[in-house]
């Protein structure tokens, strides 16, 4: 983290920047919060750990539009995000200063209470992949990699975009594949998918965090906001509502998901709303070719691209009836 630190305030003492995005200290050891640091106030409760897990690039759409020049902290994966929100034009880049930053995956605290651990206090990183987690009952440790975020399990993202990179020591850790959760539920009949996502749609509370943390879900104004469209801000009362709002967000990202799987880390739910996405993008790669969403600010996507080597419709036809 030094280095970070070190990296700001040069950027504040030469008038790089004026402001810092990255992340605070919360009320615990693993709660850390986007915020904003200014030059005037320094970095107090600054903070870069294994629980910053957090893709700032979302905060950036209406960060810079307030003028002057703001620093970001961006991981590989956040990368992405800000170059399909630069392809949108949601962000003044003018007033962006990109400072990439390294990862080595984050901490999902949730994961490690999942392995019996209570009234954690603090976790920090030992020698290795060992994590040593102090509780109100003792001390206990873990491996780092049985509790990371789904996301950085099956993470193989590079800084794509950057003004600067903060270089660290490469790290190669076990990786998974992230279409294996998805070709499970392929393999499974029409009828047990569906009792599938019934369980786990069902346990939405309409909170509207995946909504609000998705990079690329940034309407000026949501549909489930629009007071006309008779589904606002509603609750889900029955089942065609809570498959509903989640089936028509996963179409709206169809083609601009970079993967960032922020949908499923902010879910007080637990519903691994990530395989909704990563089933379109599987579909799109295997009709249309290899894309990635966010790879560049220019490159159009498949959906918006039409080209005379485009998969006939019959084709998606027999495909979508299997």
């Amino acid at each position: 983290m030094q280095k970070i630190v070190d990296k700001i305030n040069e950027l504040f003492a030469n008038d790089t920047v004026d402001r810092v995005l990255g992340w605070k200290t919360g009320e615990f050891s693993y709660d850390r919060t986007p915020a904003v640091f200014t030059k005037d106030t320094g970095l107090d409760g600054f903070v870069y750990d294994d629980f910053c897990g957090s893709n700032l690039s979302k905060y950036l759409i209406s960060e810079s539009a307030k003028g002057g020049k703001m620093a970001v902290l961006l991981k590989p994966c956040d990368t992405y995000s800000y170059n399909q929100l630069v392809k949108e034009h949601r962000i003044k880049t003018e007033n962006v200063y990109v400072v990439a930053i390294p990862c080595r995956g984050k901490v999902n605290v949730e994961a490690i209470k999942a392995q019996g651990v209570k009234g954690i206090l603090s976790v920090e990183e030992t020698a290795g992949d060992t994590l040593k987690v102090s509780t109100l009952y003792g001390d206990c440790e873990c491996d780092r990699n049985d509790v990371l975020y789904e996301k950085c399990s099956v993470c193989q993202k590079t800084h794509v975009v950057y003004d600067e990179i903060i270089e660290e020591e490469p790290y190669d850790r076990p990786r998974k594949d992230r279409f294996a959760e998805v070709e499970a539920l392929e393999a499974m009949t029409a009828e047990e998918r569906f009792a599938f996502w019934r369980e786990q749609l069902s346990k939405c509370i309409r909170c509207n965090a995946c909504r609000n943390a998705c990079p690329v879900c940034n309407c000026h104004k949501c549909i489930f906001d629009n007071a006309n469209s008779g589904v606002a801000a509603k609750a889900n009362t029955d089942e065609f509502e809570e498959n509903m709002f989640h089936i028509i967000r996963a179409f709206h990202v169809a083609g601009r998901c970079t993967d960032c799987g922020e949908c499923s880390r902010v879910c007080p739910q637990n519903i691994p709303l990530h395989l909704l996405n990563r089933k379109y993008i599987k579909e799109m790669n295997e009709l249309y070719g290899e894309y990635q969403a966010g790879a560049d600010a220019e490159t159009k996507g498949p959906l918006t691209n039409f080209t005379k080597d485009d998969v006939e419709p019959s084709i998606v036809y027999q495909k979508g009836g299997k």
